[in-house]
């Protein structure tokens, strides 16, 4: 290659460079970035030709609401509960009998339904009450150090 040619190719380059810095275009350690037209969060590894820029989270927005219908469905609740699969024996509230999850249609209405027992909730403690616990515990401890500082000062080492 000549030099004429190398000299040419240097100068469309930065030509493009200049263009695309134009049209909002910038470089962070060589890396060409670009503004997001709608959010206008940075957008990384842009094309230097590129004029403008969508990023991914406006472009997801945008086919949502170009297309509702296709949204996620929710799932259809039976009524069984959790792991009801796994059970040895399982009889449905319309007397359907299971067996390891597998249907038993000769069973079907011979035993009474399987009682659901509802999961034990445990009660959530208030950060209040975590603190009052924390501060009657600390109490607790001081008081017994106290009574030992007493003891000892009153010469009661070896009383139990």
């Amino acid at each position: 290659m000549t030099i004429l040619g190398e000299v040419m190719k240097k100068k469309f380059k930065q030509q493009k460079q200049r263009s695309f810095e134009m049209n909002g275009g910038y470089f962070i350690n060589g890396i060409p970035y670009m503004d997001c037209k709608v959010t206008g969060e940075p957008v990384r590894n842009v094309s230097t030709e590129a004029k403008s820029v969508i990023g991914s989270r406006a472009f997801m927005a945008k086919m949502d609401k170009m297309f509702p219908e296709q949204k996620k469905s929710t799932r259809v609740k039976t009524g069984r509960p959790a792991g009801w699969h796994w059970m040895a024996e399982f009889v449905d509230k319309d007397g359907t009998v299971y067996h390891k999850g597998k249907e038993q249609p000769k069973l079907k209405g011979t035993l009474s339904p399987t009682e659901i027992k509802p999961k034990k909730q445990t009660k959530r403690r208030s950060q209040e009450e975590i603190l009052l616990a924390r501060e009657a515990e600390k109490k607790a401890t001081l008081k017994k150090e106290f009574k030992k500082q007493k003891e000892f000062l009153n010469h009661k080492l070896w009383k139990n």
